[in-house]
């Protein structure tokens, strides 16, 4: 039987997270998340009850519309309404693992007690994410600036019985799932169309991901570049920890300290070589490696910031009796980083293939492409071109998308992040 993780205000962090995936862990709300999520609800009701005041989103239209005022009578509807008409993500489907990690996220962000969804909306999600219900999700729609819309407008239609669903190795209409269930279709209350739309969980499941991925990437570098550093007969000094304690980056040091630990053993590392320096792909090995280091662990410190947030709009805070609109939703710290991150793992990459160039040149005794018999024998010629491929798309992957920006909503959303 799985494990369960029970959500809570506690600090979730990626390893958490990737604990989680891996061990195929349960969710459940805590007993002090399920009384955050009942105290906003409790008090936006009784607001509206109390009040003539427009809250924007809540009883007010969205966007440019945002000074039309909704009658009570169609607050509910106006929610409903906002889900479907903001389904309109197009492209591949987002992978199944990408809509998992948004549920967790989702209902990580709505556990605060700041959003007044109600219990069950939350609840109906953590069922979605333990049954392995995935809502279909598209790759393209997201502007990342009022929250992910689309992708989680998709992710939000199964609630209210419309959109498709991944279930079970197949594709169901939501009506069908209901009904296996025994669900039935969600009600939403003021504000909480709203509040499942507002976010950066699809940005920020990605950047999840990539994270986990990246530093994984980032150790297998290391240990690789200490095979190449050998079969390349490459010099001890440029790793000597004299050198980087004079530049103490703390990505450097890690690098340098890594390949002394992992060669210290090594009958061929502190033979006398034959030349007195080495090329820079493996001299600097310390240096881009640590940087890349350096990058990934300011990305995470972002991406983690982000998912133990709440992100959606506007932000209520039952205490001190306010509702806020703020731009929480706006994506600009996920998509600089992500931009960052993507530099960071390239140059990982272009090391690796100047590397690769070099051990198949037929240099320090090394026979041509690393083949007893060239000519007749091509060797590993074709996997260094390969590589070279590869790392010439990843250049064009690294254009930023952070530093564009396009107007939407009749200019009331004028700057977004293209996260």
């Amino acid at each position: 039987m799985s494990s369960t993780h029970y959500i809570s205000p506690d600090h979730l962090s990626l390893q958490r997270i990737k604990q989680i995936i891996d061990e195929n862990y349960r969710l459940a709300l805590s007993e002090e998340s399920q009384q955050k999520i009942i105290a906003c609800r409790n008090y936006l009701d009784k607001k509206l009850k109390a009040s003539d005041q427009p809250f924007y989103g809540i009883n007010t239209g969205f966007g440019s519309l945002r000074n039309i005022r909704i009658s009570n009578n169609q607050i509910e509807q106006l929610q409903e309404n906002l889900v479907m008409s903001h389904a309109c993500g197009v492209g591949e489907e987002v992978s199944h693992d990408i809509v998992k990690l948004m549920l967790l996220l989702k209902v990580q962000s709505l556990s605060y007690g700041h959003s007044a969804v109600s219990i069950s909306t939350v609840e109906r999600l953590i069922d979605f994410y333990n049954y392995g219900i995935l809502p279909v999700v598209y790759q393209k729609g997201s502007l990342g600036a009022s929250g992910d819309l689309a992708p989680l407008a998709h992710l939000s239609l199964p609630l209210i019985g419309k959109g498709k669903i991944n279930y079970d190795g197949k594709k169901y209409p939501a009506e069908e799932i209901h009904k296996i269930f025994k669900h039935q279709p969600i009600k939403l209350q003021s504000k909480e169309g709203l509040a499942l739309l507002n976010g950066t969980q699809f940005m920020s499941a990605y950047g999840t991901q990539m994270l986990i991925r990246a530093k994984k990437l980032s150790r297998l570098a290391d240990f690789i570049s200490c095979i190449s550093i050998d079969a390349f007969d490459v010099l001890p000094d440029p790793f000597n920890v004299l050198l980087h304690r004079v530049r103490p980056h703390k990505g450097q040091l890690e690098t340098a300290n890594y390949i002394l630990e992992t060669l210290q053993g090594s009958e061929i590392f502190y033979l006398q070589k034959s030349d007195v320096q080495d090329p820079y792909s493996f001299r600097c090995i310390p240096q881009v490696h640590g940087a890349s280091k350096d990058a990934i662990r300011y990305c995470e410190e972002v991406v983690t910031t982000e998912i133990n947030s709440v992100t959606d709009n506007p932000i209520i805070f039952p205490e001190a009796d306010q509702i806020l609109s703020g731009g929480n939703f706006h994506g600009q710290p996920i998509a600089i980083a992500l931009d960052f991150l993507a530099i960071a793992l390239a140059e990982l990459g272009s090391i690796s293939e100047r590397r690769t160039y070099l051990l198949v040149s037929g240099q320090r005794t090394l026979p041509p492409y690393l083949v007893a018999s060239p000519g007749v024998n091509s060797g590993l010629m074709i996997p260094q071109y390969t590589a070279a491929a590869l790392v010439s798309e990843n250049k064009q992957l690294c254009t930023p998308a952070s530093v564009d920006s396009i107007i939407s909503s009749n200019g009331q959303e004028d700057h977004v992040s293209m996260g």
